[in-house]
């Protein structure tokens, strides 16, 4: 049975009365000082339900700190008797979770480097299976919708009822001025394929540096995210790992105060004016799809006869000639050179694999 035939709770349990609602907390904790006193200044933002840290650390080389292990599961319990704030900590083994639940940890999460491995995921899913805990699931490293929905699914199965995805973004190897692209398409996707889950985005691990996090936690709210997660250290350029990532309590107040929160609807004005824009984007994607269409009938007109006539599918200076006339034209149209690559791309790799199919065709 796959998720989307299962049935499991919405996103009640991450609702907040402040928007929006922010998951912060140490990238890792390092000591009892440095947890309960960084939950303590978390606690007084209101929009700060959830504390969270990390108690096992996946390090890429050994001798890295890998995390203090089950004695930080003390201090969360600390935070949470001492300010009221819920806990959540990253599992990435049965017996992380086995301790996590003797010590009455509120919430577990499932880290990008274990979403990768199927075989992992279906371990955790075996150990979750009768526990009634919410458990939210960050993507994988790699930009793999598949792995991420796949996780999702095992920790479904396993009678996980409470359940929230969290994009932290993807490693990519073009340059980029965040750790980890954002790839905003990714978690779209993922909503509109299952629209009872809730997705947090974890600006700190998509930008690697503090300096970014306003504006990308913007754009998340713009993109209807369902809450942040922030990472907060007492003393962010002494942490042991992720120093730059990482925001005062402070610093994270004066982020989320800056936040514009928009809303979704408006008055009746500003929808007949948003429906009629609608209406002509819609309009216009139909004759998208008409020349993109008839495109495609040229090409494979095009490809009948190079087969016929013995020509290469590819010509590699005409296919140049195009990428170059096409941006300058495009450029000059005010659309983005980027964009304008991806699609030339996507385009052209449609009509080669067309041309191919007609080229193992019998004359």
């Amino acid at each position: 049975m796959t998720a989307a035939s299962k049935t499991f709770s919405s996103g009640e349990w991450l609702q907040s009365d402040s928007d929006p609602l922010v998951i912060s907390g140490p990238c890792s904790a390092e000591t009892e000082e440095q947890v309960v006193s960084t939950a303590k200044m978390l606690a007084k933002i209101p929009q700060v339900k959830i504390f969270r840290a990390g108690i096992w650390k996946p390090r890429t080389r050994p001798g890295m700190f890998e995390g203090v292990g089950e004695i930080g599961l003390t201090w969360m319990n600390r935070v949470q008797s001492e300010t009221g704030l819920k806990v959540a900590v990253e599992v990435a083994n049965p017996p992380h979770i086995e301790m996590a639940l003797k010590h009455n940890i509120d919430i577990l999460w499932i880290g990008a480097r274990t979403v990768v491995n199927p075989f992992s995921l279906q371990e955790l899913a075996n150990a979750l299976k009768g526990i009634d805990i919410p458990v939210m699931v960050k993507n994988p490293v790699n930009p793999d919708i598949n792995l991420w929905i796949g996780a999702i699914e095992r920790v479904i199965n396993a009678g996980i009822t409470r359940l929230a995805a969290v994009h932290r973004g993807f490693y990519f190897f073009d340059k980029s001025p965040y750790r980890n692209a954002p790839m905003w398409e990714i978690p779209i996707e993922l909503k509109r394929l299952f629209p009872r889950i809730p997705v947090i985005c974890d600006p700190s691990h998509i930008c690697g540096e503090r300096e970014l996090l306003q504006g990308v936690a913007q754009k998340a709210l713009d993109l209807e995210m369902d809450g942040l997660m922030l990472e907060s250290h007492i003393n962010p350029d002494s942490a042991l790992t992720d120093p730059q990532q990482q925001v005062t309590p402070e610093e994270l107040e004066h982020i989320i105060g800056k936040l514009i929160i928009r809303a979704e609807k408006g008055n009746r004005e500003f929808e007949s004016k948003l429906e009629e824009l609608r209406s002509e984007v819609d309009k216009i994607d139909a004759e998208l799809i008409h020349i993109l269409s008839r495109r495609m009938e040229l090409v494979d007109e095009l490809g009948y006869y190079k087969r016929d006539n013995n020509i290469t599918i590819l010509q590699l200076k005409r296919w140049s000639n195009i990428v170059r006339d096409r941006l300058k034209t495009g450029l000059n149209s005010g659309l983005e050179k980027d964009f304008l690559q991806k699609l030339l791309e996507i385009v052209h790799n449609e009509s080669i694999r067309r041309q191919t199919e007609i080229y193992k065709r019998k004359k």
